[in-house]
């Protein structure tokens, strides 16, 4: 239950001034001691006086605690109060000494001198024009932050919203939230469309107003857009958003056409798809995006070699014994179109000899006096390609030299990248807005090759573009189909390969040590059991790896008995049962476990997908460092919004990563998500142990399901057309 305090800050312990927090000294009428007052409070400054309501807590280390969770500040009434609070250094020009000055002269009328009669400032000693204008500006500015805080604290936003509100527009946040409070949503991490509908309902917006279903639109293409597609029908669209926003198509409808003119969104008509012909709603990102990657890759094809013709059968032959190795025939018409074609595709499954060509073609281009780079969507997709080749690989972010201070990807058609050949792996992960920048900074001539399994998950990102690209028949293909010698003692690559063909894997007892098992368990909270007993006492003892940073649980969905919220709190209980923990969003975390990044952060330079361990959390500055790798990041509290536990993740959230044994649940309470290429992406993660816990029932209706979830695309026509 939220108490009631006021007093005056004394002093300030500590301030955060990112996100506010404090830990500051008040001295509270009734109160003999000093009261430790801790939260988030812009601009503190000792002689203030705060009217607060939070909650008593008790600090194991620095005992009792008053937790602000709404508060106003005023200015303080009695001469000492005054004194202590302008010689704070809260105004610029105005020290210790000067603001004893100050007071003398003006006693308890001086913040009134200071706020209606600056100009008297000028009776005090040593101050002249310049400095009163100092003082009045700072003075203006720290009212002005104060009046944002009530304002916003008023309408029930929390005081952490606040100030990321009061940091991105400043003095005008009053004036833009009032205007329009839904460009919150648009403008700030962390506060959706539905918080921006709380508080405009909170000032009198109406469900019809035009801001409100202008943004809506806006929501809702965004919401598809996390669903994969870049684009939506617009009749679809239109009902989507009667759904949400609960007002009627005739007043949707026009703001559809109003926002279009507004450069935010582009409408097309679409006349080569397999529905009825359309109106295509596109969020303008995706539009330029989009017709983007088919005009570069349709240039890149049509440019001239960067190299003299040679002779590619004489090419092949000299590189088999660089390599100690003999080449199989599509392995062969790989590096062949490598040679002959600006861009070209090689897909196939794992087993297939993907590395072996990625090898081999390096050889060759370095003997052409070439220079190559290598990399990935992701920095452990990356990591294992420099790995397996021996050369160096770039996150595709990195390779672009991607910074948020300088406004984002620095390499581009004005900047491009100064590689000859370019090979980029896990090219099924590059989403539409990433393929379009990367091929932005390609310059003409250069040989582009991208890698990738197709029959994996698509892009968490809205399209499919890997997918698009092999499907229009515009760029040169090489599909692997052959799995090699050495591979096929493999059960986990044999079973992704019949998984892929629509056939159930090989589920007999396997042989000792094998790397493939399936255990029959159809109980949920049995499963549960038999996953948490593997991970913790039966893999470990077996095949010695450890339980945290070697084994990896992917379950299809987040929610029910074995999602991936419950089983993160029940291996959290298992794994790392005690130590220090902070709440963030429900959920607590300690230091020890293992967390992921689930959004890009261009500032920490950690990106969605990573994985790390909580090294340390410090309450008193409330940060939590996370070592990532070899590399420790320091989050504020706020921040760890962007992170969730992992010690189960979600089969889309393991793209890109390969793990020393994975344990995957299927059941039939997964129908909705069960579909072959998640089941086949999530088999293909595990290096060296695959554990399927479930059904066979279960296992077959993923299986036998290959109708992916359409993505609403237009690249493959885009493509066929250029």
């Amino acid at each position: 239950m939220l108490t009631e305090l006021s007093g005056q800050i004394e002093r300030i312990t500590y301030t955060n001034e990112e996100n506010g927090y404090t830990i500051a000294k008040v001295k509270v009428y009734g109160h003999r001691d000093l009261v430790t007052v801790v939260g988030n409070i812009v601009a503190p400054t000792p002689g203030e006086i705060l009217y607060m309501r939070g909650v008593w807590t008790h600090h194991p280390k620095f005992g009792e605690q008053f937790k602000v969770d709404q508060y106003e500040t005023k200015v303080p009434a009695t001469v000492y109060g005054i004194k202590k609070y302008l010689g704070s250094n809260l105004i610029k020009g105005i020290g210790p000494k000067m603001a004893g000055r100050i007071v003398k002269k003006f006693g308890k009328k001086t913040l009134d001198v200071i706020e209606e009669e600056a100009e008297r400032l000028a009776e005090v000693k040593g101050i002249g024009e310049k400095r009163t204008a100092m003082i009045r500006k700072a003075w203006d500015d720290q009212k002005e932050i104060r009046d944002v805080m009530v304002f916003l604290q008023s309408h029930d936003v929390s005081s952490g919203y606040a100030i990321k509100i009061f940091k991105a527009y400043g003095n005008r946040s009053i004036a833009v939230v009032k205007e329009n409070p839904y460009r919150l949503a648009m403008d700030i991490f962390g506060i959706g469309f539905v918080t921006a509908d709380q508080i405009a309902e909170k000032l009198g917006f109406d469900k019809d107003s035009p801001h409100r279903i202008e943004a809506g639109i806006i929501y809702v293409l965004n919401q598809l857009s996390d669903d994969g597609h870049v684009y939506y029908p617009d009749e679809l669209l239109l009902a989507k958003c009667m759904e949400n926003l609960q007002v009627d198509r005739e007043i949707i409808a026009p703001s559809l056409k109003n926002i279009a003119l507004s450069d935010k969104i582009v409408i097309e008509e679409i006349t080569e798809t397999l529905e009825k012909n359309h109106n295509a709603v596109f969020l303008t990102k995706f539009h330029i995006s989009e017709t983007g990657i088919a005009r570069l890759l349709a240039a890149l094809l049509n440019a001239p070699a960067s190299f003299r013709k040679i002779d590619t059968e004489k090419a092949v032959k000299w590189v088999e014994p660089q390599l100690d190795i003999t080449l199989a025939e599509k392995q062969v018409e790989a590096i062949v179109n490598a040679l002959k074609n600006r861009v070209m595709v090689l897909t196939g499954g794992p087993g297939t000899g993907k590395t072996t060509i990625i090898n081999a073609m390096l050889k060759v281009f370095s003997r052409l006096k070439q220079k190559s780079m290598l990399a990935a969507p992701t920095g452990r997709a990356a990591k294992r390609m420099s790995e397996t080749t021996g050369h160096e690989a770039k996150t595709i972010h990195r390779l672009l030299e991607f910074t948020l201070q300088k406004g984002g990807f620095q390499k581009n058609d004005q900047n491009p990248l100064g590689y000859d050949v370019l090979i980029i792996d896990e090219a099924s992960m590059i989403d539409t807005i990433l393929m379009y920048h990367l091929l932005k900074a390609v310059k003409p001539g250069t040989v582009l090759i991208l890698v990738g399994d197709v029959n994996q998950l698509p892009s968490v990102g809205a399209g499919n573009v890997l997918n698009d690209i092999i499907a229009s028949g515009a760029i040169p293909v090489v599909a692997l189909n052959e799995i090699f010698r050495q591979a096929r003692t493999s059960r986990i690559i044999t079973n992704a390969h019949r998984i892929n063909r629509g056939k159930l894997p090989i589920i007999s007892p396997p042989e000792p040590k094998s790397d493939f098992y399936f255990i029959e368990q159809e109980d949920p909270e049995k499963v549960l059991k038999i996953i948490l007993e593997m991970i913790k006492v039966r893999i470990p003892h077996s095949f010695k790896f450890d339980p945290v940073n070697e084994i990896q649980v992917l379950t299809p969905m987040h929610k029910g008995l074995v999602g991936a919220h419950n089983l993160n709190t029940q291996l959290q209980k298992e794994l790392n049962p005690q130590g220090a923990g902070i709440i963030r969003g429900g959920r607590e975390y300690r230091v020890n476990d293992k967390v992921m990044q689930i959004r890009n952060n261009y500032d920490k330079d950690v990106f969605n997908g990573d994985i790390g361990r909580i090294f340390r959390i410090f309450p008193d500055e409330q940060e939590v460092v996370i070592a990532f790798d070899d590399r420790k990041v320091t989050y504020d509290y706020p921040d760890m919004d962007e992170i969730m536990l992992a010690y189960a993740i979600s089969v889309h959230k393991s793209q890109g990563s390969e793990y020393p044994a994975v344990i995957i649940p299927i059941l039939t309470q997964h129908y909705i998500l069960l579909q072959r290429n998640l089941i086949y992406t999530a088999v293909t993660r595990g290096k060296k142990l695959v554990v399927i816990v479930g059904t066979k029932k279960a296992l077959a209706m993923g299986v036998n399901n290959d109708k992916t979830q359409k993505r609403f695309t237009y690249l493959k026509n885009r493509l066929r057309n250029r």
